[in-house]
């Protein structure tokens, strides 16, 4: 892959966790992260008013803005994109969208011992045995098949049907918060179950320097995360709001 360095501010709040993370020519200078669910709209603005700070103290003018685009969680992704969008707009600089899953690729490799020549599978919970997965090249993090699907997983077909992979023997390795479900049917040998592998906010430095696409300009106004589905919003059960 080609870089170009630079300064980002990185965003991720697609699932339960919060990041937001300080990257300088794609190494890590800072990073704020909170595990507990719900307070995406509570922290994130705290933690980019840190980094905003860092950056000024340590003389790094912010190149870019990388947000985890999706697919995740409806509200945190919603949450992150407002956010991301209105400093790309007061900061004058880009946004960089890069997949959740390729985020969470970075994150396992990151933190596990993984083979070079092997498979990842991140998994996202949807509901009941849905999760939304994808699979990368453990070298390079380059997407096999389509980008992102919503699986319903049965057995190890499940993932790599209609993909190059089916059939073969690699080492597959599949991690994320819809990954642990998964675990009593995705039982043959070569595939192996990583715990606590989370999309971390500093891990999307390398990625955005390496990103083929920037949204900037006009097309900022417009721009949309990667839902994967239609959001269905549930009744409310509170009185008056039926």
């Amino acid at each position: 892959m080609d870089y170009c360095a630079m300064t980002v501010l990185c965003i991720e709040t697609s699932t339960k966790v919060c990041s937001a993370a300080l990257c300088k020519d794609g190494a890590l200078v800072e990073q704020c992260i909170e595990r507990e669910e719900g307070n995406h709209a509570r922290l994130l603005p705290t933690y980019i008013d840190q980094l905003l700070r860092t950056a000024k103290a340590k003389n790094m003018p912010i190149d870019a803005v990388a947000l985890s685009e999706g697919p995740g969680s409806y509200t945190g992704l919603r949450i992150g994109t407002s956010t991301a969008k209105g400093l790309c707009y007061g900061l004058n600089v880009p946004l960089i969208p890069i997949s959740t899953l390729q985020i969470l690729g970075a994150s396992a490799v990151g933190q596990a011992a993984i083979g070079k020549q092997s498979v990842l599978c991140p998994m996202i919970d949807a509901r009941r045995m849905e999760v939304y997965c994808g699979m990368l090249h453990s070298e390079g993090l380059t997407a096999i098949g389509e980008r992102a699907r919503a699986v319903v997983v049965e057995s190890e077909a499940s993932i790599t049907d209609n993909t190059e992979m089916q059939g073969q023997t690699v080492e597959f390795y599949y991690f994320g918060d819809g990954a642990a479900k998964c675990q009593s049917v995705l039982g043959q040998p070569n595939w192996h179950y990583i715990a606590d592998i989370v999309p971390e906010a500093q891990y999307m430095g390398r990625l955005a320097e390496s990103a083929e696409s920037r949204v900037e300009g006009t097309e900022l106004a417009y721009y949309e995360p990667y839902y994967l589905k239609e959001f269905v919003a549930a009744q409310s059960h509170v009185k008056g709001l039926k």
